[in-house]
């Protein structure tokens, strides 16, 4: 059914019902408003009989006018037609605006040319004439009045309704307009470096269900501000379905992450409740499967057209082909290097730590391996020597037992060599400790950095852990305790 029939099924239910209450109220008055009158006659019967001798004729004469008003009351109730619309004409020639008015006199007709403002204001009639104007009006015509009365507050009342009414229904016609209005609505995204003006739009998978109870499963595309959804008001869960594809080729992580949202107008943030972020992997470990994906998703929302999306394609593939080229010229340089660190004799082998690979050379004799500063062949920094299980080792003159590890086949090998962060800032001071050799200043601190790791800088070494008295304890310690976690950890028996 249609607002504008309900309409008008209201307006005549409405005007049904006002008949109705007039119908009812003027068998009422009829039947109890005499009763009231008869109830005020004889309450004015005993007043009267109170009244002094002086007032007798007037009432009497009050009297006669209300006999004779009377009699024309029930000459009027004898027309069946007339008596129950002529409200005004039924009024006795008393009520007249020109009749006399007890100690007032006779009221001057009015022009009806008077303005207005010149109107004299009508005279407040006093309580006995308000008396006498209730016995002269009939039951019927007070019947009317209140009939009347009710009448226009059922009218009223109807008017209100009906303004009311129309009111809910415009209510409900624009809730069904929006309810049936696409909503721009704003999500959360971060993907680094993305930008869909040159690059591919993130497309959102979107189900749940509408105002209209209709479901709803579809990919909407969003730009790297998270805008671009629009939606009929409803509950919603929203997803990334894929990844975008950058203008440089960047293939993004898609998130697992789901998120409810309620639509419910247009322009909405819902930030607060669907926030994504895409993470950037390692180019080198992007699949085929992840590109063509992506690419899909570019051809059929995500970028102006099948050809900007192709092109897209191209540039991720490429990309991850140079990350794996990349990576695998890493992995073979590595390799290389991992076997010239990797040293060897009869009975042990070892790998030069990699914080010393390119700085240091080592040479080899029997079972007895040196590792010295590449840039100085007389300047050995470990001299590795085996020896059998139950045989003690001496160093050489000036050098120090930094290290030793056991093979486990009945030999261990012993690491020693000058304790240069002591050694070094000794010479320099021209301190009388029968120094190996002299070092310039660069190759001094390259040899501190070498056997400390780079803990300490030369200055800390020089400045604090050199003991005044000439004790190395503490310069001792810091060496052997480097070594022992990047070389001696190291050191096996030969296969």
């Amino acid at each position: 059914m249609s607002d504008e029939t309900r309409g008008r099924e209201d307006a005549a239910q409405d005007a049904e019902a006002c008949a109705e209450a007039l119908e009812s109220l003027d068998r009422i008055a009829l039947d109890e408003l005499s009763l009231s009158d008869l109830a005020v006659d004889a309450q004015d019967e005993v007043r009267e009989g109170t009244e002094d001798e002086g007032s007798d004729a007037k009432d009497a004469s009050d009297e006669a006018e209300a006999e004779e008003d009377d009699s024309k009351d029930d000459v009027q109730s004898e027309s069946a037609s007339g008596e129950e619309t002529a409200l005004l004409g039924s009024l006795p020639a008393d009520d007249s605006l020109t009749r006399e008015l007890p100690g007032l006199g006779s009221a001057p007709a009015v022009d009806e040319t008077i303005a207005m403002g010149d109107i004299p204001l009508p005279s407040v009639p006093s309580a006995r004439e308000a008396e006498a104007r209730h016995h002269k009006m009939s039951p019927k015509r007070r019947n009317l009045m209140v009939a009347g009365v009710v009448a226009a507050a059922l009218v009223a009342g109807g008017a209100g309704y009906a303004a009311w009414n129309g009111y809910q229904q415009e209510q409900a016609a624009v809730a069904a307009v929006n309810a049936h209005t696409m909503m721009s609505v704003q999500i959360g995204v971060h993907a680094a470096g993305l930008d869909c003006s040159t690059g591919s739009k993130i497309p959102v998978q979107v189900s749940g269900q509408d105002s209209d109870g209709s479901s709803v499963s579809e990919t909407l595309y969003v730009d790297e501000h998270g805008r671009g959804i629009k939606l009929l008001p409803g509950d919603y869960t929203l997803s990334i379905a894929g990844s975008p594809i950058a203008a440089d080729g960047t293939i993004y992580t898609v998130p697992t992450t789901k998120a409810q949202v309620s639509v419910k107008s247009d322009g909405q943030d819902l930030s607060a409740q669907a926030s994504f972020k895409l993470k950037v992997p390692s180019a080198d470990t992007v699949t085929d499967d992840q590109i063509d994906a992506a690419a899909k998703y570019a051809e059929e929302g995500g970028a102006s057209s099948a050809a900007v999306a192709k092109v897209l394609q191209q540039a991720a593939t490429a990309r991850r082909d140079a990350a794996v080229n990349a990576m695998s010229s890493r992995e073979a340089q590595a390799a290389r290097d991992a076997d010239a660190r990797h040293k060897a004799t009869n009975l042990y082998q070892l790998d030069i730590p990699v914080e010393w690979y390119g700085k240091v050379a080592t040479w080899q004799n029997g079972n007895t391996l040196c590792i010295y500063l590449a840039s100085d062949s007389n300047t050995p920094i470990a001299t590795l020597v085996a020896v059998r299980d139950g045989e003690s080792f001496t160093p050489d003159k000036g050098d120090t037992v930094l290290g030793a590890a056991s093979l486990g086949n009945g030999y261990t090998v012993y690491a020693s060599g000058p304790v240069y962060p002591y050694v070094v800032p000794q010479t320099i001071n021209g301190r009388t400790q029968d120094p190996v050799s002299t070092y310039p200043m660069d190759t001094a601190i390259e040899l501190v950095e070498l056997t400390t790791g780079n803990r300490y800088t030369y200055s800390q070494i020089k400045n604090v852990l050199v003991d005044k008295d000439g004790k190395a304890d503490a310069a001792t310690k810091l060496e052997t305790d480097y070594l022992a976690q990047i070389l001696m950890p190291s050191i096996k028996a030969q296969d």
